[in-house]
């Protein structure tokens, strides 16, 4: 699985070179446009052109961005997909309750995440440990949360709330709660 860190510097290069392109056509027919007595204008053809090429470069961009998530062709195929290992893990009174201190996973293992909150929404997030996310989802009381994952690299990661629970909810981190071994 492609590394979420990866991906999400691609995607700020790609879309921060688009925004810049979007610029510097603005600015471009503003210049044109509010130019006193050059009697020059920009010619409807070649406007229209560029913002068509604009258009063709965006939607391009979200299509082959959308090719490049990770975590989707497990999502969308998750109906097919057996996990090697599950986790139950219950969420109550800002606290997290796992099956064992330590989650042990094998690398290359899919692991299937069970989250069951038994009062109020919280989030489920794996961090790693220079505190960057590997991915969260939102644990809705009374309603199925899991998710499936496949961890490609031996690590640590910590365990924390990623949704806003009271003030309570700012304490609920596991510091090395998930290990990946080989």
């Amino acid at each position: 699985m492609i590394d979420s860190n990866i991906v999400l510097t691609g995607q700020t290069v790609a879309y921060t070179f688009y925004v810049l392109a979007i610029m510097a056509l603005m600015g471009w027919f503003s210049y044109k446009v509010t130019r006193n007595g050059s009697g020059k204008v920009v010619k409807p053809a070649i406007f229209y052109s560029f913002v068509g090429l604009l258009v063709v470069i965006g939607v391009s961009l979200h299509i082959v961005t959308h090719e490049t998530i990770p975590w989707k062709p497990m999502d969308l195929n998750r109906a097919e997909i057996k996990a090697d290992k599950e986790f139950h893990i219950t969420m109550k009174n800002h606290e997290f309750r796992l099956p064992t201190s330590k989650l042990i996973i094998r690398k290359n293992e899919i692991v299937r995440f069970n989250v069951e909150s038994k009062d109020l929404t919280y989030g489920f997030g794996i961090f790693r440990s220079d505190n960057s996310m590997v991915f969260q989802m939102q644990v809705i009381p009374g309603h199925i949360n899991d998710i499936l994952w496949q961890f490609d690299r031996l690590a640590v990661y910590s365990i924390r709330s990623t949704e806003y629970s009271g003030p309570k909810g700012i304490n609920m981190i596991l510091r090395d709660a998930v290990e990946v071994v080989e």
